[in-house]
């Protein structure tokens, strides 16, 4: 089997890459930018460089490449960065999704290809909905999430019209060492580590603390997309989420107590959205009932790898 995951350089990209050398004998190879540093990953992961919003560039990588099944993870992920510049979100997104898909359409190929949807698509939500079904209502409430309805229902599309294998998912906050510092448990995480190496005031500066969400470690959201894409059924969405609400409140206490630094709180105005949904947690019996899959790292693991992780950067 030959494994080809978009996004590869990236955080659920690279975790994704170990787990399939590690449980599969696939091989692996991945879509980066140019110019991206790849040397953190696997030496066994083939890396191929170019912009998934070119469209030939894409398809002549496709016929070189015919991989038996894609794992479509590049995004512009970062939900505060598509406020700034909603275009690029949207463009980066949806383009690239569209690009790869017309590409295996033309060329006649039908691998198995997932594609990662968010969360975010469900947007506003209402107490009364919760826990949210893959049927519940999307309301997006951010262009990013804009974008990731687009990529799901473009995904649905192509299965519906074309045939393509397409098995699409909605995974939950998920978090682990790796993840860009831009995300809620790594910006906690790199400042409680540079207040420990005296390079910041003993002071974490902080968005909204009250919202609550469905984290999840991000190595068991990458063992559920290769369920997902192996035992899953084409043209469906799953969700993927412990199906518990946590506070990032209780993440924030949580991250200070595997700390011995004594760390003031502070609410920062520029750290806040435009616009927030107060709680968000799923079903994910769905994908439980087609695959087996349960969370298996237990929620303060996860964070005590993540402060490792930023000790580790910090002190490099």
């Amino acid at each position: 089997m030959r494994a080809l995951i978009t996004g590869v350089g990236g955080f659920a990209g690279s975790h994704l890459s170990d787990y399939l050398f590690d449980k599969t004998d696939w091989q692996v190879l991945g879509c980066v930018l140019p110019g991206w540093d790849c040397s953190h990953l696997d030496r066994r992961v083939t890396c191929l460089e170019l912009d998934l919003r070119d469209r030939e560039a894409v398809r002549a990588m496709l016929e070189q490449v015919t991989p038996d099944v894609i794992f479509h993870l590049a995004a512009q992920a970062f939900v505060p960065v598509s406020w700034q510049d909603p275009w690029d979100t949207l463009e980066n997104n949806i383009r690239a999704e569209a690009n790869i898909l017309d590409g295996l359409v033309k060329l006649g190929a039908k691998p198995g290809v997932m594609v990662v949807g968010s969360n975010e698509e469900y947007g506003l939500v209402r107490p009364d909905e919760l826990p949210l079904r893959e049927d519940s209502p999307l309301r997006p409430n951010s262009p990013y999430a804009v974008s990731k309805v687009a990529q799901d229902f473009l995904g649905l599309s192509y299965f519906l019209s074309h045939g393509l294998p397409v098995v699409r998912v909605r995974p939950f906050n998920h978090i682990g060492p790796r993840q860009a510092e831009g995300f809620v448990a790594p910006a906690f995480a790199k400042q409680i580590a540079l207040i420990e190496a005296g390079q910041q005031e003993p002071v974490i500066r902080v968005g909204n603390l009250d919202v609550q969400r469905d984290f999840s470690d991000v190595r068991d959201v990458v063992r559920a997309y290769h369920l997902a894409v192996t035992l899953g059924q084409p043209g469906q969405v799953y969700n993927i989420g412990s199906g518990q609400p946590r506070a990032v409140k209780a993440l924030l206490e949580m991250l200070l107590s595997l700390s011995a630094q004594p760390i003031r709180v502070e609410i920062d105005p520029a750290r806040m959205r435009p616009s927030d949904t107060p709680v968000a947690y799923c079903d994910a019996s769905k994908l439980r009932a087609a695959t087996g899959w349960e969370p298996r790292v237990p929620f303060e693991q996860t964070l005590r790898d993540v402060l490792d992780d930023w000790r580790v950067r910090i002190n490099k």
